[in-house]
C-alpha cells in the first residue's frame, strides 16, 4: 500500500498542499493503538489503588508517588535523549522498542511484593513510554500536512480517552474478579505483539516531506544541541504558553485521573466497584473521547478563518471545566457527581490535539521529536509527576495536621470518613491548575497570528 500524494501551490511562503492517502491513516490508527496501550499500562495504576494500598500497606503519599514521580522521573529525563536519538535514527524502530519494554514491565508489576519493588517497576513503566509520543508525533506529522495536522493529532490523541477506558474495563473488571496482580499480567503482555506489528509494516516517513521548501530540514539544523532546541522553541511565545497551559491542566487532569477510583470508593462507598469502573470506563471513553476528537476538529476548521482559535477554544474549555470538577467532588448524589465528571471530560479533551499541533508547527523540522520531548519533559515532571503526588501529600496532610487524626488510634468508621474527606479537599485545590491554563492559554492565543507565519512562511 502506497500513498498518493499531490502538490499543489501553497501560500506566500511556498507551503504545499498534500493528499494524503489511506496508508498514512493507517500509520496514525497504529500509532494511536500504541498510545492506547501506552495509558492503559499508565492508568491500571490508578484502578487497582485500593488494592494496592491494602496489600502493600501504603500510605496515600506513597501511593501518589507511585502515581506520579516514580513514573514521571525516568519518563521525562529518558525522554530527552530518546528524542535526540529519534530525530537521527529510526522512529518507527524507537517506539516499537519502547511498547516493548513498558508492557513488560507493566507485567513485572503484578509480582512486585512490597513499596520498593513496585516503585522500579513503575521507573520501568516510564523509561519504556519516553519513547512512544515524541517520535509519533514526529511520524505523524512526515504523514500529515500541518493543515491536517490537528485533526490526525486529535485522532492519535485518542488513545488517552480510549486507553483509560479499556483499563477500566479490562483493568478494572479482571481486578474486580481476579485482583490487581493479575490485572498488570493482562494488560502488559498483549504490548509485545504490537511492538513488533509496528516494526514489522510502518515505514519510516522522509522528514520534511509534508512541509515545502519553505520549512524542508537544513544541514545547520542538525547541529541542534539539547541547550539550544530548548532556547530556540521556548524563545516563541505561543510554544512557551501553550507548554504552559497544556502542564497546568494536566496537572488537575493526572491528578484526578489518578485519584477518582480512591475518591469514589471513599466518598460512595456503597457504589460497587464493577459498577464504578463500568461507569468511569464509559466517561473516559466517549465524553473524554467527544472531547479529544472534536477539539482538534471544530478548532482546525474555526482557525481556517482565525488561527487564534486554536488557543482560545482551550482557554474557555479549562475555564469551564473548574467549576464543573468542584462539583463532582461535592454533589451528595453519587449519579449527579458522575454526570458533572462526564461533562468535565468533554471540556479536558479540548486541549489535546491543538496544544500538539502547535509543537509540530512551530518547530524546526530536524529537532520535532526533541521539540516535543522538551514540551514533554516540562508537561510530565511538572503534571504527571506533582499532580498525583501533590494530592497523596495534601490528603496526608489534612489527615494529620487539618484534622489531627492518628488513623492507626481511632475507630475504622472516624478512618474512613477523615480519608474521605482529605482526599476531598487535596482534589479540590488541584483544580485551581485548569484557571492557570485557561489564562496561559488565552495569553497564546495572543502571540500565534506571528509565530505561526515565521514558523510556515505563510501571510
Amino acid at each position: 500500500m502506497t500513498d498518493s500524494t499531490a502538490t499543489d501551490a501553497g501560500a506566500a511562503g511556498g507551503a504545499q498542499t498534500q493528499k494524503v492517502g489511506l496508508y498514512s491513516y493507517y500509520v496514525v490508527t497504529l500509532l494511536t493503538i500504541a498510545y492506547v496501550f501506552n495509558f492503559i499500562d499508565r492508568q491500571i495504576v490508578g484502578i487497582a489503588s485500593p488494592g494496592i494500598k491494602e496489600d502493600l500497606d501504603l500510605s496515600d503519599a506513597q501511593l501518589g508517588l507511585l502515581k506520579g514521580f516514580a513514573f514521571a522521573l525516568l519518563y521525562t529525563i529518558a525522554g530527552i535523549p530518546i528524542a535526540r536519538w529519534a530525530d537521527r535514527s529510526s522512529r518507527v524502530r524507537i517506539v516499537s522498542l519502547a511498547v516493548v519494554v513498558w508492557s513488560g514491565f507493566t507485567a513485572i508489576s503484578g509480582f512486585a511484593n512490597n513499596f520498593w519493588q513496585m516503585l522500579l517497576a513503575r521507573i520501568g513503566v516510564g523509561i519504556g513510554e519516553a519513547g512512544c509520543s515524541p517520535p509519533s508525533h514526529s511520524i505523524i506529522s512526515d504523514y500529515f500536512p500541518k493543515e491536517q495536522r490537528a485533526t490526525a493529532l486529535g485522532i492519535y490523541s485518542l488513545g488517552i480517552p480510549i486507553g483509560i477506558m479499556l483499563a477500566y474495563l479490562a483493568g478494572g473488571l479482571t481486578i474486580a474478579y481476579f485482583g490487581w496482580r493479575t490485572a498488570f499480567i493482562v494488560v502488559g503482555l498483549p504490548g509485545v505483539l504490537l511492538g513488533a506489528l509496528i516494526y514489522f509494516t510502518v515505514r519510516e516517513p522522509e522528514r520534511g516531506a509534508m512541509d515545502g521548501p519553505a520549512v524542508a530540514p537544513k544541514p545547520s539544523d542538525e547541529g541542534y544541541t539539547l541547550y539550544a532546541a530548548a532556547r530556540h522553541v521556548f524563545s516563541i511565545p505561543t510554544y512557551f504558553y501553550a507548554c504552559a497551559g497544556i502542564t497546568a491542566a494536566s496537572f488537575t487532569g493526572y491528578a484526578a485521573t489518578f485519584w477518582v477510583v480512591d475518591f469514589y470508593r471513599r466518598s460512595h462507598p456503597d457504589l460497587p466497584f464493577e459498577t464504578l469502573v463500568l461507569m468511569l470506563g464509559l466517561i473516559s471513553g466517549l465524553a473524554y473521547g467527544l472531547g479529544t476528537f472534536f477539539g482538534g476538529y471544530l478548532t482546525e476548521r474555526a482557525a481556517q478563518k482565525d488561527k487564534r482559535y486554536y488557543m482560545l477554544f482551550p482557554s474557555v474549555a479549562m475555564l469551564l471545566a473548574a467549576p464543573l470538577m468542584a462539583l463532582q467532588l461535592f454533589a451528595a448524589d453519587v449519579w449527579m457527581s458522575l454526570m458533572y465528571v462526564a461533562l468535565f471530560q468533554i471540556l479536558m479533551g479540548v486541549y489535546l490535539a491543538p496544544s500538539f499541533a502547535m509543537v509540530q508547527i512551530l518547530s524546526p523540522v530536524a529537532i520535532r521529536a526533541l521539540s516535543t520531548a522538551v514540551f514533554f519533559f516540562v508537561l510530565n515532571i511538572i503534571a504527571l509527576g506533582f499532580g498525583p503526588t501533590f494530592v497523596g501529600v495534601v490528603s496526608d496532610f489534612y489527615i494529620t495536621s487539618v484534622y489531627g487524626v492518628d488513623i492507626d488510634a481511632v475507630s475504622e468508621e472516624v478512618a474512613k470518613a477523615t480519608q474521605s474527606e482529605a482526599l476531598r479537599w487535596a482534589l479540590f485545590w488541584s483544580g485551581f491548575g485548569l484557571l492557570l491554563a485557561s489564562a496561559f492559554y488565552w495569553r497564546a492565543s495572543r502571540f500565534i497570528v506571528d509565530d505561526w507565519r515565521k514558523a510556515t512562511g505563510e501571510s
